[in-house]
């Protein structure tokens, strides 16, 4: 989009990606650090619409300005899918934590791998005049600003009707599973020795010592 619909040189474009970073990873820590207070939930939403409403700067600016749309947009991004992981764990149960968020992951890469195929081909139906020597010159911008528009919304409708767990503990101690598989196991061990008795102080000890 920088280069081919608004001609940026390739350092124009390395500075507003840069900045764009910068962005992301404010953001990451800004709202990540805020959710913890106001919310996963509302705190994904929010900044999802505040991101919706910097797409048309971020998409449509050809001046320098767009730097400054770019860190915002990044800063929301980030914001929004740096809370999804713990959302994801907290709203998962104790023993599939990881897979969920790992599996997650992965699946939405799988989903997106194919976006900037799509994009470079929905560009095309929206054509600008050719640049020098010939060059073929399309309206990135649109599509990606109707691809985030879209993301955002699916975002924001999942989030709103989904649950939150928002400080649910995960320690060792409030591992149910762990819990009771080191229960049956020591259970076990006692059981295999002849003595329930011990089995049931060694309980009541662990049941003082929490």
């Amino acid at each position: 989009m920088l280069s081919n619909q608004y001609r940026f040189s390739p350092n124009r474009v390395t500075v507003t990606q840069v900045v764009a970073n910068l962005g992301a990873m404010a953001g990451g820590t800004t709202v990540g650090y805020s959710s913890q207070v106001f919310g996963r939930r509302f705190s994904v939403i929010i900044v999802c619409i505040i991101g919706g409403a910097l797409l048309y700067p971020y998409t449509f600016t050809s001046s320098n300005a767009i730097i400054a749309a770019a860190f915002f947009e990044q800063f929301c991004v980030q914001g929004a899918w740096g809370i999804i992981p713990i959302h994801l764990m907290e709203l998962s149960p104790d023993s599939l934590r990881t897979f969920v968020v790992g599996t997650s992951y992965q699946l939405g890469n799988l989903a997106s791998s194919a976006s900037s195929t799509i994009e470079a081909r929905l560009g095309e139906r929206f054509p600008l005049p050719d640049g020098p020597k010939g060059l073929r010159r399309y309206q990135y911008g649109k599509v990606i600003c109707i691809f985030m528009g879209c993301v955002y919304v699916y975002v924001i409708l999942l989030t709103f009707i989904g649950p939150e767990y928002r400080g649910r503990p995960m320690n060792a101690r409030e591992d149910r599973d762990l819990a009771a598989a080191a229960t049956g196991r020591d259970q076990a061990e006692f059981s295999h020795r002849g003595d329930s008795s011990d089995f049931e102080k060694e309980n009541e000890r662990t049941r003082e010592a929490m």
